[in-house]
């Protein structure tokens, strides 16, 4: 067994292995627990991976993006996938697309969109504006953490798991998070918030997102996080073994932030360039965001050589398998995973809900 595959069995004690996710597949073999959820904002499938590497069944899932969704089909085709504006979606179409009836469902889960709050956007300056996505869908994505609560509210699921930058909680978007955190407690949830670093749960990537999971009033359990590893993996260890070409779209050599590049040292940040970072061969690689696969744009680099990441490398920073099916052009394949919430880390916070609530209510 895998060191992955370890964190997510057992993420309190396990001997550090050589970095190796499974491939898809070997996830698709899992024997499911029984369990089933539903997944809001579920870009290329990210969060649903991750639930499958836990056994669970994710039975409906909603993306607005079709570039996502082509990613998505081509990696979960026995998924229902709805292409609705979220604002569009009900709880009644859920319910009647999965065959359930409200709090009958699991697991609600759902990422709504950050870039408004993300430290590496605008901040409050980008609020009640359309954010633009690389295949020129444009969408305003401040306000949709309200939408998420709109469904859990006329869902009822048992626990809801919802994910964001960390961003949410700093500066004045602080009073935001409470009003969302109050809005999801008033739906008749026990709700609690924890910055948590994917790092270490088993992937290569100091990757820090805000996660919400609530359970409802009924159950009278806690939420339940799981525990950090003891240890990290590096870039090195996440690329060792793996072969192939780089994408030569990728090089930054003809733009200023490879002039830049030039000058940094490994595991250094541009002043110049607020989100340029070479990354360290020893160290976990920084956040890949979803401008990682622009080479003119300021973002994590290659520690060695003056581009982006390879499609083949930015699978293991973000911990998907190799053979993860990623649909468009290298760019948009990146940004895919950039927005993704990485599949182990989930992986491991879904079994640590499943071990723990659920377990509890059986």
């Amino acid at each position: 067994m895998s060191a992955v595959a370890a964190s997510v069995t057992n993420v309190a004690k396990v001997a550090k292995l050589p970095y190796c996710v499974p491939s898809m597949a070997e996830i698709n073999a899992r024997p499911y627990s029984g369990l089933t959820a539903v997944s809001t904002f579920s870009g290329g499938g990210g969060s649903s991976l991750g639930y499958r590497m836990a056994g669970i069944r994710v039975r409906w899932a909603s993306e607005f993006i079709e570039a996502a969704r082509e990613t998505y089909r081509a990696n979960f085709p026995d998924t229902i996938i709805d292409a609705r504006d979220i604002r569009e979606v009900t709880p009644e179409s859920i319910l009647a697309a999965t065959k359930l009836r409200a709090g009958e469902l699991d697991i609600f889960d759902g990422s709504p969109p950050c870039a408004a709050f993300s430290a590496a956007g605008k901040g409050a300056k980008g609020w009640g504006h359309e954010r633009h996505y690389s295949d020129g869908a444009q969408q305003r994505v401040d306000d949709l953490f309200y939408e998420y609560a709109r469904l859990v509210e006329g869902l009822q699921p048992k626990v809801f798991i919802a994910e964001n930058v960390k961003g949410l909680v700093r500066g004045v978007a602080i009073g935001y998070f409470k009003l969302i955190l109050q809005r999801l407690k008033d739906c008749g949830y026990n709700v609690e918030a924890r910055v948590i670093n994917a790092a270490w749960l088993g992937v290569p990537q100091a990757r820090e997102r805000l996660v919400f999971i609530g359970v409802r009033n009924d159950l009278d359990a806690p939420p339940a996080f799981p525990k950090p590893l003891p240890y990290s993996y590096t870039v090195r260890e996440a690329l060792a073994g793996l072969s192939g070409g780089v994408e030569t779209e990728l090089s930054m050599v003809r733009y200023s932030v490879g002039a830049e590049w030039r000058k940094l040292r490994q595991g250094h940040g541009s002043e110049r360039y607020i989100n340029l970072v070479r990354a360290h061969y020893d160290a976990p690689c920084p956040t890949i965001s979803a401008n990682a696969g622009n080479v003119s744009a300021a973002s994590v680099a290659h520690p060695a050589e003056c581009r982006k990441f390879s499609v083949a490398e930015t699978r293991r920073l973000c911990s998907f398998p190799d053979d993860f099916v990623l649909t468009g052009n290298p760019r948009q394949q990146i940004e895919r995973m950039g927005r993704a919430v990485p599949p182990v880390m989930m992986a491991a916070i879904a079994q640590t809900v499943s071990k723990t609530i659920f377990a509890k209510a059986a």
